[in-house]
This record gives structure tokens, C-alpha cells and sequence, in this order.
């Protein structure tokens, strides 16, 4: 509103002067003394406000010496005010008005610069004087109130950027007073007195935020509670500590956890999280840890520092284990572990390495597939980055498969032979070891991919050896040269595993077949 009325004011003067503008920038200056005058109670009401809260606080050293500078800007203020009600009495005089209520002449604008300007060309009227007395006022708030910053109230039009180009040339009396009549240099008075009334304002402000600042009040009362656990056994006893606590809505604690800065909540909480580290554990999986916390605030002026060493235990996690083949694990198979750790519950993020194995992580949280390269193998679990622990197999060799001469839908009889008719079609199986089998089922397929047979009558070869590519084989020239007595000898030449990825392999078996024709 204050800046409004200056508008107004400096609009008004640039405007031809007639009764009725004469009548407004009265009103104008009535407006802005009326405001003044609750603006300075309001300001006297600040220092006294001060004054409670020093007495409030047991007059602390540093409170008293506020409540000081906070009367001394009162003073200067009150100074000031009266240097600029002087100069408005003196404008009345001089313009035979005898007060505000009683204009015999509104306009007088030649005694108006008689007094503001002095004689023609002298520079010697009150509104040279009250620019640097104005100016003077701001610089000494400055220095009653460090950290305050009061600009210049008086400029020339050329330091005003507000101030349009054609009265660049003007000095402040000269913009304020030249050509002015009186209700009009009474209204720039009343503005400029706002001013310093605002400055006040502001500077007592700053000063009534710092009082108090140093003493704590505590204004927060609750109740808390601290349980030795929160997990109890039955049949055993429950321990806990009941106790009231209290803060302070004003302060402004400082904390930190192990030396690092601590988020504090609104309601001054350190909010204390960390995971935990696994240690050195005991026999009972346990290990002995700690952390330290500090709390800084200001106290009577000087920052009070508290320091709590906190001891809590870390429990080894139990890792839970499952799988088929669990207790030892097979070469160059993908054995399949299920890896869970319940105390972890919903943070449980499991990643594996291991020695003398590759590791493939499952879709599933904690499955794990190991294909082990070596005879022993530990795999390592952690949680989100953190260790959780180990565990060591023993890795089995793959047994070797049984392999079976099929002739005729049958197998072939070493003993007492097998018809001549029947070995027409033949079919040699690569027979997985059972338990293998059913531990493994998608590393132990098995498959015969090569084997030689000869037809043997005594003990000389009756045909050339024959070469067989794959499991079957169609004997139909065998069947035509064959005679009771004769013998088919087979040797097989190579056998594939597929693994559970869908490669293969070539396994080492050694395995040959007499059978006699009947």
C-alpha cells in the first residue's frame, strides 16, 4: 500500500496543480501519517515484546545486549521521525498555514523552495540537509544491527533508475520540492518517514529472531519405550524400560552415525539405518558390534556436543540349503540349489559366486545352478552386496552308462544266443545310471553314436567290418551271410551326454559284445 501511495504521489506532482489535486495529495498525506502513527506504536510494541522474552529467558548475557541494540534502534528511529516532523512544521510556518487542519494556502510552492531549496542557486534549504540525514539513518542501522542492509533513502534522480530520463538533471531537493506546494512536499515528508519506519521494522525483526536462540524449551513430552528384544521365546521373560522423553519444537539438532551425517526427521529424530556387517562369529553364530552417534546444538551460546556408543549383536544367518543331489554335487552338471535365508525375510536379494564351479541364477529368489569343473566346490552367498556366508561340496564323477545290444525288440543273449533272423534290426542304448538319472534327469541322456560290428565264423571275420553311425542299424546283409555258429562281435566306438543347456559331449566307455547266432 506504502508503495502505492508513492506512486500516486509522484504521479500527482508531475500533473498541472488545481483545489482538487491540492485536496487529494492532502488526503494522501493524512493516509500516510495515520499509518506512521500505528506503524511506531507497532515498533515500540517490538522492543517490548524483546524485552519479555530476555526476561522469560533469566536475562542471559547475550539476550541483554540484543534487547540493547533493539532500544537504540527505537531511539534513533524516534531521532529521526522528529528531525522530519520538525521540517513539516517549519513548511507550515513558512506557508502561514498554521496546521495540517487549517491550510490558509495548499499551494505556496515558492516558500515551499525557499525552505526545501534555499535562495536561487545556493543549495542551502532543509531538503539538502534532510538527504543526508536521511542517508545517515540507514548507515547507522547498518552498524546497530550487524548483517542488516539498509540502502540509501534519499538518492539523486541520476543513482534512481526509477526516475524517467527528463529529471536526470535534478538533484533529490529539486525532484521532491522544486515547483511543489506544500500538501504536496508534506505528502514526500510522510512517504519518506514510512521509510525509515519500515527500516526500523525490519531491523527490529532480525533483531527479535535472534533472541531466545540459545535457550532450549522443552514444549514436547512423550512417552517411550525400550525393549531389550522385540522377539521373546514362551516360558522366558519379557524386559522393557519405560520412560518419558522431551524435545524441543525450536531446536535444530545436528547428528551423525559413525562421523557421517544422520537425516533428522521433523520431530528431531535421528533416523538411524545401516546394514549390518558380518563379523567375527562365535561358536553360537554371534558377533559383537557397535555404532556411535552424536547430537550437536547450541547451548547458552556455545554448541553442546552429546556422543552415545550403542552395542547390538549380529547373527550369523542360517542358510537353508535344498536340492536332490545336496551332498555332493556332479562334474560338469547343472545341479540345481534352492539357497534361502529366512531371518533376511523380505530384503533377501540373493547373488552366488563360488570357486571351482560356474553358477547360474535362477528365476526364482534363490536358485542357483552349479556346474562344477573341479572336485570340490564352495559357493558364496550374498544379500544385496553384503556376505552372507559359504558352503563347501564335494563333487561326484558322473557314473557311466550302461550300454545294451537290442535285437529284434529284445536283448541280445551273450549266452545262449540269439537268432539269426533277429539281429536284422539292431539298436545299441546308452542306459543312464538310475540314481543319476533320477537326480539329474536333463544332464543323463545318453546316446550311442558310433560302434563296429564284425561277423565273425571261427576265427576269421566272414564279411567286412561294418561301421555304424548312430544308435540303429538295418543288419540285412548280416542276416543273408550268416550261418549257425557264426558270431556277431560288436564294439562300441563313441557315446554323447547331453547336458541340461542342450550340449554334448563324448563319454569314455569301454564296451564290447560276442553274441552267438543260432
Amino acid at each position: 500500500m506504502i508503495g502505492m501511495m508513492y506512486l500516486v504521489l509522484t504521479a500527482l506532482l508531475a500533473l498541472q496543480v488545481n483545489s482538487a489535486i491540492l485536496l487529494k495529495f492532502k488526503f494522501l498525506d493524512d493516509s500516510l501519517i495515520g499509518v506512521n502513527d500505528k506503524t511506531a506504536k507497532t515498533n515500540q510494541g517490538a522492543v517490548k515484546g524483546i524485552e519479555e522474552i530476555v526476561a522469560r529467558n533469566r536475562n542471559q548475557a547475550k539476550d541483554l545486549a540484543i534487547l540493547k541494540q533493539s532500544e537504540s534502534v527505537r531511539e534513533r528511529t524516534a531521532k529521526m521521525v522528529t528531525y522530519l516532523r520538525d521540517i513539516r512544521t517549519k513548511l507550515l510556518d513558512a506557508t502561514e498555514n498554521k496546521s495540517k487542519n487549517e491550510y490558509k494556502n495548499m499551494e505556496a510552492s515558492d516558500k515551499v523552495a525557499n525552505v526545501m531549496l534555499g535562495g536561487a542557486g545556493s543549495r542551502d534549504g532543509l531538503g539538502y540537509k534532510m538527504k543526508n540525514e536521511l542517508n545517515a539513518y540507514a548507515s547507522d542501522l547498518q552498524k546497530m544491527v550487524p548483517g542488516f542492509t539498509a540502502p540509501a533513502l534519499a538518492l539523486d534522480p541520476k543513482e534512481d533508475p526509477s526516475v524517467t530520463a527528463d529529471q536526470k538533471s535534478k538533484d533529490f531537493a529539486q525532484l521532491n520540492f522544486e515547483n511543489t506546494p506544500v500538501v504536496a512536499a508534506l505528502a514526500v515528508l510522510s512517504q519518506k518517514e514510512t521509510e525509515v519506519l519500515k527500516y526500523e521494522a525490519d531491523a527490529l525483526n532480525k533483531l527479535a529472531a535472534q533472541v531466545g536462540a540459545t535457550t532450549i524449551v522443552f514444549d514436547k513430552i512423550g512417552a517411550f519405550a525400550s525393549a531389550e528384544s522385540n522377539t521373546v521365546a514362551a516360558g522366558t521373560k519379557y524386559k522393557a524400560e519405560l520412560f518419558l522423553t522431551a524435545s524441543a519444537s525450536d531446536l535444530r539438532p545436528t547428528m551423525t552415525l559413525n562421523g557421517s551425517p544422520l537425516r533428522v526427521d521433523p520431530n528431531g529424530h535421528g533416523i538411524v539405518e545401516f546394514t549390518a556387517r558380518p563379523g567375527g562369529f562365535d561358536a553360537s553364530g554371534n558377533a559383537k558390534a557397535s555404532w556411535t552417534g552424536t547430537i550437536r546444538f547450541k547451548q547458552n551460546g556455545r554448541d553442546t556436543t552429546f556422543t552415545k556408543k550403542v552395542e547390538y549383536t549380529v547373527t550369523k544367518p542360517v542358510m537353508q540349503i535344498q536340492s536332490a543331489s545336496v551332498q555332493a554335487l556332479y562334474f560338469k552338471c547343472g545341479n540345481k540349489l534352492s539357497v534361502q535365508v529366512p531371518a533376511l525375510g523380505a530384503q533377501y536379494d540373493p547373488s552366488f559366486s563360488a570357486s571351482g564351479a560356474s553358477t547360474i541364477k535362477g528365476s526364482a529368489k534363490g536358485e542357483v545352478t552349479l556346474i562344477p569343473n573341479s572336485r570340490e566346490v564352495t559357493l558364496s552367498v550374498s544379500s544385496g552386496g553384503n556376505p552372507i556366508g559359504s558352503q563347501t561340496f564335494q563333487v561326484r564323477p558322473i557314473p557311466k552308462p550302461d550300454i545294451k545290444c537290442v535285437v529284434g525288440g529284445r536283448e541280445a543273449n551273450e549266452k545262449q544266443g540269439t537268432p539269426i533272423t533277429a539281429v536284422r534290426n539292431m539298436q545299441l542304448r546308452a542306459i543312464a545310471d538310475a540314481g543319476f538319472a533320477t537326480f539329474l534327469p536333463e544332464d543323463a541322456r545318453y546316446r550311442v553314436t558310433r560302434y563296429e560290428i564284425t561277423l565273425v565264423r571261427g576265427k576269421r571275420p566272414a564279411m567286412p567290418t561294418r561301421s555304424i553311425s548312430g544308435p540303429e542299424a538295418n543288419l540285412s546283409d548280416v542276416v543273408n551271410t550268416a550261418r549257425e555258429g557264426d558270431r556277431l562281435y560288436i564294439e562300441v566306438k563313441e557315446v554323447q551326454r547331453m547336458n541340461f543347456q542342450g550340449n554334448t559331449e563324448s563319454v569314455n566307455v569301454s564296451k564290447t559284445f560276442n553274441i552267438p547266432l543260432i
